[in-house]
């Protein structure tokens, strides 16, 4: 019974360095299709973690009745704040200021500047009573809007397609027929919020010509319950009211947008399907140019398994390279970089997970390329392969 032998370890990796070129043009095209996959799958895990941390546990919207996830068709009766401080006493209190936020939550033509193009941007018409409720919301320069003010979210600029210094504090944007003199700036946890610009709520009203809000937000206390709101809700048939929780208004935002998520991981899948296929190109003429020499090592003892377990092993080390490669260019240039979306805006996210699969994605293009060419390498008989030019 004759021992099975393994080529060295070194054989696999020398061959690498003998063949400079080909070997830098496979691990270029593999680092290509696994920079792909990390922008999907960073867009995908962006989307999801920004949906994710909008949600306050302790927040309930009350919104009109029948309206879903379409808050901007809502429309509640401006007397609704008023009527639910009176009626409810789960409400936290900070300050001796009730948790309840009136809010005018509007998709509009904002422009910026003198620039006469328009461009789709989030506003919201909000009191200082926001921040009580919105509480992932900070200031990061300037200050909270007075009339005819506006303070834009960190990733507004980018939901309206422009550069930051053109939403800097002092700027001008136009909406709604009005101009508004940016204020301040705000920051919030990566959450929606953070495409939006916030306005006082009574001169948006004043704006759109109208009196009725989008919704109002409420901060319950500790221990409070959600059922009294809801019962509320029910009990006053004249209003049409809705109560959500805030994080089960953005679980079913995720739900809206799975079909989008379900696309990113096709898109994934498709991209990894064209990278197997110039794998198996470059892979194939890897092994043509070397028939002669995988046909003397047969000759001299090796068998066919061994040597197909030293291609593979180049294979995996150069999608390996690749996949590093990749991944430092997609932490270090994609990572946090905002993209605009119909929800409004938010960053790449190369987390830990999107790392595991574009490098997973990576290692195993590499293994399954180098597999079919090796196996047609190894059919050919020893005495045609030692003549092979």
């Amino acid at each position: 019974m004759h021992r099975f032998r393994l080529l060295p370890w070194e054989y696999g990796v020398r061959n690498l360095s003998r063949r400079p070129s080909r070997a830098f043009l496979t691990l270029g095209a593999l680092a290509t299709v696994v920079l792909l996959v990390f922008i999907v799958v960073g867009f995908i895990r962006g989307m999801e973690s920004t949906l994710a941390a909008s949600g306050d546990p302790d927040v309930v919207l009350v919104h009109a009745l029948g309206v879903e996830q379409m808050l901007e068709s809502s429309s509640v009766a401006a007397r609704t704040p008023d009527l639910l401080v009176a009626s409810l006493d789960g409400i936290q209190r900070r300050y001796g200021v009730p948790c309840a936020s009136p809010e005018l939550f509007v998709g509009t033509r904002v422009r910026v500047g003198d620039d006469p193009r328009p461009s789709l941007g989030l506003v919201r018409g909000v009191t200082p009573a926001a921040p009580l409720v919105r509480g992932q919301v900070r200031i990061v320069e300037g200050r909270w809007p007075d009339a005819g003010e506006a303070l834009v979210g960190r990733l507004a600029a980018v939901k309206l397609g422009r550069r930051p210094e053109e939403l800097a504090v002092g700027r001008t944007v136009s909406f709604e027929g009005r101009t508004w003199r940016v204020s301040g700036r705000f920051a919030a946890e990566d959450s929606a919020f953070e495409a939006e610009m916030w306005c006082p709520l009574a001169d948006l009203q004043q704006a759109q010509k109208r009196q009725d809000l989008s919704l109002v937000a409420l901060r319950l206390a500790p221990g409070a319950s959600m059922a009294d709101v809801k019962l509320f809700c029910t009990e006053r048939v004249d209003l049409e009211l809705q109560a959500v929780g805030e994080t089960d208004y953005y679980a079913s935002m995720q739900t809206l947008y799975r079909p989008v998520r379900m696309l990113g991981w096709i898109v994934v899948m498709l991209v990894a399907g064209a990278g197997a296929f110039a794998g198996l190109n470059m892979m194939y003429g890897a092994v043509a140019g070397r028939i002669r020499e995988l046909a003397m090592l047969q000759a001299i003892g090796f068998r066919r398994r061994a040597i197909l377990l030293s291609l593979v092993q180049e294979g995996a080390l150069l999608a390996a390279a690749g996949s590093l490669l990749a991944a430092l260019a997609a932490v270090t240039l994609l990572h946090g970089t905002a993209v605009r979306f119909t929800m409004g805006a938010f960053a790449l996210k190369i987390d830990a997970m999107a790392i595991l699969v574009g490098s997973a994605t990576g290692v195993l293009l590499g293994v399954l390329g180098a597999i079919p060419p090796a196996i047609r390498a190894m059919r050919l008989p020893v005495a045609e392969g030692l003549k092979a030019v």
